[in-house]
């Protein structure tokens, strides 16, 4: 991939930056958001040392994943940022449809294939310099999967070999442009008018599901949506619970 290619095929004018390979998107643009001035995508052809929610790994094989991030700064305090995982993988998800990929999602961050993870993201926060707050969307995409990956991950992963087959300046470009122009939106009126578009892609609608923390089930419900926050709404035999987005675990019941 070529930065100024992907640059000049966006709309977003987002400035663009490649690298061969790198621990962490996230983690790099992270040490540099105080010296941000504008948005900025850093791909990585490679990552060896990828993050994901709570400290887990994101295990990606070499020129098989597309990784990037996005660093982007929202005025205002942190607390207005509530639902941006969920923003964001509402415009990973619309967009990866119109390429013919159709996934689903998994509250808080990840998009599911055929029922198995095909891509997931973590954000990531750093207060500005003057104000506001720079947010670091990484995403990354299984596009191709060997067998001796998934035996590394130890569940079934899903991938997206038509994705592998574009040409990724353009695979790139067209994500960065839905990504920042959900984020706009988000910036503007916050997760409340992209609640409805998450839910029509819940993967787990009206299904029985558990919370999870370390190995304790907290809740046991019917999974009924997201709010107007993010928050997933837990229809239990107590009654509805709101379920913000932590270090928790949500996995179908058995």
């Amino acid at each position: 991939m070529q930065a100024e290619r992907i640059a000049s095929l966006s709309q977003s004018g987002v400035a663009v930056e490649v690298v061969d390979e790198t621990g962490s998107t996230n983690s790099d643009l992270l040490a540099r958001a105080a010296s941000l001035t504008a948005p900025l995508l850093l791909v990585a052809l490679h990552q060896h040392a990828g993050r994901g929610r709570a400290g887990r790994s994101f295990l990606t094989a070499a020129g098989g994943a597309l990784t990037f991030s996005l660093a982007w700064k929202f005025d205002g305090p942190l607390q207005r940022l509530s639902g941006l995982p969920l923003a964001a993988g509402v415009a990973l998800a619309e967009a990866l449809a119109t390429l013919d990929v159709p996934v689903q999602l998994k509250w808080p961050n990840d998009l599911l294939k055929d029922g198995a993870k095909l891509a997931g993201m973590l954000v990531e926060t750093q207060a500005a310099p003057g104000g506001g707050t720079w947010a670091i969307v990484g995403i990354g995409i299984n596009l191709t999967v060997p067998d001796t990956l998934e035996q590394q991950i130890g569940r079934s992963v899903a991938a997206a070999t038509w994705l592998a087959r574009m040409d990724r300046n353009v695979l790139m470009a067209t994500l960065l442009d839905a990504i920042a122009g959900v984020l706009t939106e988000f910036a503007r009126a916050g997760f409340a008018p992209l609640a409805a578009r998450w839910n029509s892609r819940h993967a787990w609608q009206g299904q029985e599901v558990t919370i999870v923390d370390h190995g304790v089930v907290l809740h046991a419900g019917r999974a009924a949506g997201v709010d107007d926050s993010g928050a997933l709404l837990l229809d239990t035999a107590s009654g509805r619970v709101a379920i913000h987005a932590g270090d928790v675990s949500l996995r179908l019941a058995a």
